[in-house]
């Protein structure tokens, strides 16, 4: 490569990281003003409520805001070739098939949807969507670059960076987040891009917009040795708090498939049972910055931390599971605030003379229930450390987070992004060449160089069109091109005498492959199927059932689709180009 070729190619891709970079910033920024607006319209903050709990009137607003946002959610999604809200799981398959498919009208209709559900105050979080709106961008510019193959994943590695750099002031966070839960691995080609896409993120939150901070920390007790023993309990105890979160969400979503009502009410039931449970405990609303904030600061009593835990985890489950637009990353870090704030409560019972603030063990259950949700281990740990600058309190939350995945590993999989996959059929727990594998259809390689003959053909005409075209087999088909069976060139030899006779019609000697395969066959299965395989081509028929002849697939034909899906993910994460 010469080096002006060499320039150019420096110079575009980090003009790319820039520029969805800056794009992604700022459309994440104008995602947080607006669901700040709207919850200050509606209410949403505990502090705003509080202040209006004794009026007459706001038990019904309480419970219809909610309620119609559900409503207004739910005919947005109508609108999705899903007919659902889109998430981080669409986004990791969207990236780990190569497809990079993830269409501008369905990104940016999630994320009018999932404004609208947090800012009516649905319990779910922003930074998923963020994430999934930025990576949408992302791919969206791509499509104005040069088409090398892969400037789609890298436009969805750039975009998600930048957002969660974004909105946590953290880019080297936001650069890891990107690699380790959606693009799940680690190259030159794309590392670059993302980085430069991740700081100018961060850029435009500090020196642009001036967000402030997630939360503040003013951390001074030092740690004490034996609390290490607390953080590896608080990592151990938060992946059971995490697994039971998680199954929650998967549950309430099994219910709601079960309720014939139409998918656009379904957020509406769900909104008005949040509503009711909001005049009681309005900190079950939104985002809950308030709340995660209150909690570190020591400002709830333990039995109010355990309440406020409880009814968080059922109303997320609840928004999430009946299909509110919305991620778990934010219910996740505050569900992990209460539940470390807890144990800090009850830390002196154990430790009298020596124990740190509340602080420590809100941010150390933070970490050690949402690094097993999302997957995200070293993310959050990053998170902590960007947020805080305190090496000693990130060391006790990496702690946390070391035994909180072990435990989560085992009880969950690596992350509920993963569990909803599996359920789509993409299981990433078998390697990322199988999921793919297993997502291609042997369709894409049919082939229509094959000879047929009907049922009443006989076997002498037959040969003689074999042997025009070169081919060692024939397919018997009816007048529907239903599939009968398959003669071959070695069953003709020595037909033309005894009883058997070359006038005899091919349907007296037709004989069903062993190995029949169907248009939904993936090129995974086909591959186990023909392990033993002797002979030319392999029937494809119908998957409606009917047995439709819709072509052959050649051995090699398997073979050579098997080689170029593993070149393609080898080469986007390894290659230079």
């Amino acid at each position: 490569m010469s080096p002006v070729a060499l320039f150019y190619r420096i110079f575009s891709i980090a003009l790319f990281g820039a520029i969805t970079g800056a794009v992604a910033s700022l459309a994440s920024i104008l995602f947080v003003e607006v669901v700040v607006s709207l919850n200050e319209w509606f209410m949403v903050d505990v502090v705003d409520r509080q202040k209006l709990g004794g009026e007459p009137w706001f038990a019904v607003f309480s419970i219809l805001v909610p309620a119609a946002g559900g409503l207004v959610v739910g005919l947005i999604c109508m609108t999705n070739r899903e007919k659902r809200p889109l998430n981080l799981a669409d986004t990791i398959q969207s990236t780990q098939t190569l497809s990079s498919d993830a269409p501008l009208k369905s990104g940016m209709a999630t994320a009018l949807a999932s404004m609208v559900a947090i800012g009516s105050g649905a319990s779910v979080g922003q930074y998923g969507p963020l994430a999934h709106m930025g990576a949408t961008l992302g791919v969206s510019i791509s499509r104005f670059t040069r088409k090398t193959g892969f400037t789609g994943t890298m436009g969805i590695g750039c975009g998600a960076a930048a957002a969660i750099a974004t909105i946590f002031n953290a880019p080297i966070a936001g650069l890891i987040f990107a690699h380790e839960v959606i693009l799940r691995h680690y190259s030159l080609k794309v590392f670059a891009p993302v980085t430069v896409s991740a700081v100018t993120g961060y850029l435009f939150a500090n020196y642009v917009i001036e967000l402030p901070p997630l939360f503040r920390i003013e951390f001074l007790t030092p740690i004490q040795s034996p609390e290490f023993l607390v953080f590896i309990a608080i990592g151990i105890v938060g992946a059971g708090v995490a697994a039971l979160f998680m199954k929650l969400v998967l549950m309430a979503g099994s219910v709601a498939a079960k309720i014939s009502i139409p998918g656009y009410l379904k957020p509406a039931l769900a909104g008005t049972v949040l509503g009711m449970v909001s005049i009681w405990i309005p900190e079950v609303l939104g985002v809950g910055g308030s709340v995660l904030r209150n909690s570190i600061l020591s400002a709830y009593t333990d039995f109010e931390l355990f309440y406020i835990l409880v009814a968080k985890m059922a109303m997320t489950a609840l928004c999430l599971g009946f299909g509110f637009a919305g991620g778990i990353f934010s219910p996740a870090l505050l569900v992990g605030v209460l539940f470390g704030a807890l144990v800090g409560h009850l830390v002196p019972l154990f430790m009298i003379e020596h124990f740190s603030s509340i602080a420590v063990y809100a941010i150390c259950g933070m970490v050690a229930v949402t690094s097993p949700v999302i997957g995200a281990p070293l993310t959050t740990i990053l998170i902590v450390f960007e947020l805080t600058r305190n090496y000693e309190l990130t060391i006790a939350a990496m702690i946390s987070v070391v035994f909180a995945n072990l435990v989560g590993y085992r009880l969950m999989g690596r992350s509920i992004f993963d569990i909803q996959l599996k359920k789509r059929g993409f299981d990433l727990s078998l390697g990322r060449d199988q999921a793919v594998l297993d997502h291609r259809k042997i369709s894409d390689f049919l082939s229509s160089d094959y000879v047929t003959a009907g049922p009443e053909t006989t076997l002498e005409t037959l040969l003689e069109r074999m042997h025009e075209v070169g081919k060692s087999e024939g397919y018997i088909i009816d007048d529907n091109d239903l599939y009968l069976g398959t003669i071959t060139t070695l069953q003709l030899t020595g037909y033309g005498s005894g009883a058997n006779s070359m006038s005899d019609p091919c349907g007296r000697y037709q004989e069903k492959e062993s190995i029949i395969l169907s248009t939904d066959t993936t090129i995974w299965a086909a591959m186990e199927k023909i392990q033993n395989f002797v002979g030319e081509s392999v029937p494809v028929v119908s998957s409606d059932g009917r047995g439709k002849l819709m072509g052959v697939v050649y051995e090699a034909s398997i073979i050579q689709a098997y080689m170029e899906t593993l070149y393609n993910i080898r080469r986007e994460e390894y290659g230079a180009d």
